[in-house]
């Protein structure tokens, strides 16, 4: 082959090259342009005053609208009571959030001249930002204690999805009556098997909170398997409770735990199914959702969870019976991070 031969094949590829990759930028932008427009059949939604206070209107549900159109990632709200009704939006856009207690916790993506930062940022009753912090990666969990005093939240750091194993993540706590701020809680004491547990290959993801303001439950990694860990703030330790645990949600009267399981045999890439855990006899029950569910629910009352499924336009939620009976049961297309309030 002659070296103008071999250019031509070198300068041709280049080309070709450049094509493809604008044709991928400008689909890609046709899409983006495309969620901000409203679909037809899609729920509506209009801009209107959404707030976070525990007597704010009658029992309600806020959430992140994934609806496409112009509130898109906004928090909206609907009545508690008809969640297939009309949204209303507040024009706050969150990539996870949660709320109790009049605070909310919203995990927010910042655009940049490279690429996008995060950032947390915690909302009081009415929206607006009584503390932030940055974020060291990319937002995946996020939780508010009963009481709105205490707010934890997980990033990925390295990896992003907890399905494999090649993931890092940071989870941090805020306490707002002191603005203490624990970074990592990686910090925290461990103690595993009745001894003090160190080690460098620890990571920590969902925390939930119990009604007394300083004691959580959180997901534990380390040496290749999951523990529940129960979490002092006051002592600032964390005890292993039980193994196989991920993701865990305290109920509201505080007895019972739902979380996610891994399974033997099923796929790597789907592979947990809920299980409700009791904590005075810490007997497990399957839940009857089949399907793999990569979330941390949420309670909706002191019988039912919910918790997201991949849909059709970005999440649809799903309720089911806390106990193992029932079926699961479509509540709201196109939402995501809901938290039920009043």
């Amino acid at each position: 082959m002659t070296p103008r031969r071999r250019m031509l094949i070198l300068v041709s590829a280049v080309v070709l090259l450049a094509v493809v990759g604008a044709l991928a930028f400008v689909r890609a932008s046709s899409r983006a342009d495309e969620k901000n427009h409203a679909r037809a059949g899609g729920p509506a939604v209009s801009h209107g005053e959404v707030t976070l206070a525990p007597d704010g209107g009658g029992r309600r549900l806020v959430f992140r609208n994934m609806a496409w159109g112009p509130f898109r990632d906004e928090l909206a709200t609907v009545p508690a009571d008809a969640p297939d009704g009309p949204r209303t939006a507040s024009g706050v856009k969150c990539l996870r959030f949660h709320s109790a207690g009049g605070t909310g916790i919203c995990l927010q993506a910042e655009a940049g001249a490279v690429q996008e930062s995060y950032r947390a940022v915690v909302l009081d009753s009415h929206l607006k930002k009584i503390a932030d912090r940055p974020l060291a990666g990319i937002p995946t969990r996020a939780r508010v204690s009963p009481g709105g005093h205490l707010v934890a939240w997980t990033v990925f750091v390295g990896g992003d999805s907890y399905a494999g194993t090649d993931f890092s993540t940071r989870t941090s706590l805020l306490d707002l009556r002191t603005g203490k701020y624990d970074a990592s809680l990686e910090d925290f004491t461990i103690r595993k098997d009745g001894e003090t547990y160190r080690t460098a290959d620890v990571n920590f993801w969902g925390v939930t909170f119990a009604a007394d303001e300083k004691t959580f439950y959180a997901t534990l990694a380390t040496g290749g398997h999951t523990y529940l860990v129960r979490g002092d703030l006051a002592e600032r330790t964390v005890t292993t409770l039980r193994e196989n645990l991920e993701c865990p949600s305290l109920s509201p009267d505080g007895t019972r735990l739902v979380f996610k399981k891994r399974v033997p045999g099923l796929s790597a890439d789907a592979p947990w199914r809920l299980y409700l855990l009791d904590l005075a006899s810490m007997k497990e029950t399957p839940l009857a959702e089949e399907r793999s569910v990569d979330d941390q629910v949420v309670w909706s009352d002191d019988r039912t969870v919910v918790y997201s499924l991949p849909g059709d336009f970005g999440a649809d939620l799903y309720s089911l019976p806390a106990d193992g009976s029932g079926a699961p049961a479509r509540l709201m297309p196109s939402a995501l991070a809901p938290a039920f309030l009043g």
